[in-house]
């Protein structure tokens, strides 16, 4: 009866300290797939966008066209990794020292949602973690911090 309650005690005491420590595993992974996904864009790395993004993955905001109102804008995976294989060629388009503000909102098992938070723009994220193990990006909503910017041209 002595070794029951024993192992009854061990069970109590390890298992929390266990899942704490899978947590912070897991929050680490969350804010580096998070970082990744700017890192990608800065460093025009596509074939990171592409680890990190879920095949299903789909980014939106909302925009004012010239003509036609405002809609709901989005992009895919494809999309997104031909984002990051063009959008800062230039070099120009980020800050010498970027601003990179991850903060995970909530982790639940296999989900999570990240707010990241740059000079330009906030991402609004969604992650699950896949059937491998890893952490990746399923949607993402993001908004410019000037929301003026929120159309196109003319």
């Amino acid at each position: 009866m002595v070794s029951f309650i024993r192992l009854i005690l061990i069970w109590y005491v390890l298992l929390p300290a266990h899942s704490y420590a899978n947590l912070n595993l897991d929050r680490h992974a969350i804010e580096q797939v998070a970082k990744s996904y700017l890192i990608a864009q800065i460093e025009v790395r596509p074939k990171l966008m592409a680890q990190i993004a879920d095949d299903e993955l789909v980014k939106r905001t909302y925009w004012r066209g010239k003509t036609d109102g405002e809609f709901v804008m989005s992009m895919g995976k494809a999309g997104l990794v031909k984002l990051a294989a063009e959008y800062n060629v230039s070099g120009d388009r980020f800050a010498k020292r970027p601003k990179m503000e991850v903060n995970v909102l909530d982790l639940d098992e296999r989900i999570a949602s990240v707010k990241l938070t740059t000079d330009e723009w906030v991402d609004y994220m969604h992650l699950y973690k896949n059937a491998s193990g890893e952490w990746q990006i399923l949607n993402v909503l993001w908004q410019f911090h000037q929301v003026a910017r929120h159309r196109s041209g003319g």
